[in-house]
């Protein structure tokens, strides 16, 4: 029986499309048979998950954990299938992912505020011309001030 003991990660890169949890001595530790083994970095070293989609992108990686003299090789895929794995992973990268629907929303605030601006700023100049149609040279003044 393998269980996860204790899941720190040693820091965490950012980029476009990954979250990398890069692991190191100490950080990560599991149980197996009831003895505890701990991560050493001579396989693999990371977890390698998508920003957008959420899921672990190198499953086939190969973490090695190691008791006294003996050491023990586990897949990521095998360590996905372990209860709380995935959900301490998640809980690590979570406020890395990337919210489509927030990207999405943000652009359109983006392109409204843009809108609103223009907008705000042809009003000024009708304004201005009213003013200089009705000669109210204290009016125009106040309104060249926004533009």
């Amino acid at each position: 029986m393998v269980t996860v003991k204790m899941l720190k990660p040693y820091y965490i890169k950012t980029d476009n499309e990954y979250v990398r949890i890069v692991l190191a001595y100490q950080y990560f530790s599991v149980m197996i048979n009831e003895k505890d083994y701990q991560f050493i970095p001579i396989e693999a070293n990371e977890f390698r998950i998508n920003r957008r989609t959420q899921k672990v992108e190198n499953v086939d990686a190969k973490f090695a954990f190691q008791n006294g003299k003996d050491v023990v090789y586990l897949t990521l895929a095998k360590l996905i299938t372990l209860p709380d794995f995935l959900q301490q992973l998640h809980s690590i990268a979570g406020s890395y992912y990337i919210d489509e629907d927030n990207e999405v929303s943000t652009e359109k605030n983006i392109e409204s505020a843009i809108i609103i601006d223009e907008l705000e700023n042809w009003n000024v100049r009708r304004l201005i011309d009213k003013a200089l149609d009705e000669r109210d040279e204290h009016a125009f003044h106040e309104l060249i001030k926004y533009l």
